[in-house]
């Protein structure tokens, strides 16, 4: 099913070949870190954060990325890919772990510390390095220890949603073959390798999936409100802008990350008109949008999602004002979940700066992100197509089947 609707996008745009034919699968292995690229994680102060309170590691990841507007981000986002494409088709799946026994949580470290690449995907590079790096003798043995390794990934942050749908999607799609069944087992880990090759380059393709079907949707003069930072956003606004359309970005501060900041930054790089809000000036200006665009940390059964918090209250003005709401997302986010209401998920903290000390007696509300209802959305732009939130639960049941 992943071949369906916008997975060759790309492929065909680029080499217009037979489309019965898949491309070829690619075994990348993970960069090595320059001094350069691990310099560039910034400290995150936080006077007012309380060393006892935990943070999700998600948001620890989040903070080292995206916590302080840095000036040359893409320049390090093409570094790290020009590193990548380096290295394609070597063989080395031990993440630089020399001599080392295999790891696939340091491998999944080792991919993770790349400011361009999602959670999700590291962790789908790093299940492909376990079946690469496997010394098991049965097909038995051999996904025993894929799943202990997929389970390893998604215990090392419960809250992260996208970490554990890429690990379930990886496992799904890498063994869902009969054919497993009745090859010799050096030709089936041969097919599982190939399959997930496969998996983690329609992972990385998606993207940039996304930004060309969003494209039709982006006319010339229209104002674009974006909330917080996502990649998947600024890709398709980047897209946008290199095709020389004519538009404007009204982006949120997003407190108290200031993620928002971030993306202004970078569209300000681009030469795309921006103008900075503080969070509680979206009603004040949301008459002046023609679309609001936000990302997802995950899209759930109902058709909902789970984003940055913030994104609930703008949908709903967005909605009272007849304003269209759409959210870019990957399908490696659609996670098997079905919250009720806001409190109804795994709580993911992050820390709070208010730049004065708060009393102890004061209480801080410190959730980093809420639940947004399917109503309150118009279209959710994935890899896997256009797709209004009536329809994410059947793609879903296609995904997981």
């Amino acid at each position: 099913m992943w071949w369906r609707s916008a997975s060759f996008i790309l492929d065909n745009s680029r080499n217009p070949v037979n489309d019965d034919v898949p491309p070829d699968s690619i075994t990348i292995s993970p960069p090595p870190l320059t001094d350069s690229t691990a310099a560039a994680a910034p400290t995150l102060q936080i006077p007012n954060f309380n060393r006892n309170m935990s943070m999700s590691a998600y948001y620890q990841t989040r903070a080292a990325h995206h916590g302080v507007v840095t000036s040359d981000w893409l320049a390090q986002a093409q570094e790290a890919a020009a590193a990548t494409g380096a290295v394609d088709g070597q063989e080395d799946g031990g993440g630089g772990t020399g001599g080392r026994a295999f790891s696939v949580i340091d491998e999944f470290n080792s991919w993770r510390k790349q400011p361009d690449l999602a959670e999700a995907v590291a962790a789908i590079r790093a299940l492909a390095a376990v079946i690469r790096n496997s010394e098991a003798n049965t097909m038995m043995e051999l996904e025993i220890e894929l799943k202990k390794a997929s389970d390893s990934l998604k215990s090392w942050d419960t809250t992260s949603i996208s970490l554990t749908a890429g690990c379930d999607l990886f496992m799904r799609y890498v063994t869902r073959t009969s054919a497993l069944e009745y090859e010799e087992f050096n030709s089936a880990k041969c097919r599982l390798i190939e399959r997930a090759e496969k998996f983690g380059e329609i992972s990385c393709k998606a993207r940039r999936i996304i930004a060309m079907l969003s494209q039709d949707f982006i006319f010339d003069g229209c104002t674009i409100l974006v909330h917080g930072f996502s990649r998947v956003v600024l890709e398709l606004l980047k897209t946008a802008a290199q095709n020389k359309k004519l538009f404007r970005v009204l982006c949120t501060e997003g407190r108290p990350d200031r993620t928002g900041l971030r993306l202004s930054n970078e569209l300000a790089k681009l030469d795309v008109p921006v103008k900075l809000l503080i969070d509680s000036a979206v009603a004040y200006t949301m008459d002046e949008v023609d679309m609001v665009f936000v990302g997802a940390d995950g899209v759930v059964e109902s058709g909902g999602i789970i984003n940055m918090m913030g994104t609930y209250q703008i949908a709903l003005v967005a909605h009272s004002m007849n304003k269209p709401v759409y959210v870019a997302a990957e399908s490696y986010k659609f996670a098997r979940l079905y919250p009720l209401d806001q409190k109804d998920m795994s709580p993911a903290l992050r820390p709070i700066d208010f730049g004065v000390p708060i009393p102890s007696k004061v209480e801080v509300e410190t959730s980093a992100r809420d639940y947004t209802p399917p109503q309150y959305l118009t279209l959710l732009f994935t890899d896997l197509g256009v797709l209004t939130p009536s329809v994410v639960s059947d793609e879903l049941i296609q995904l997981y089947l």
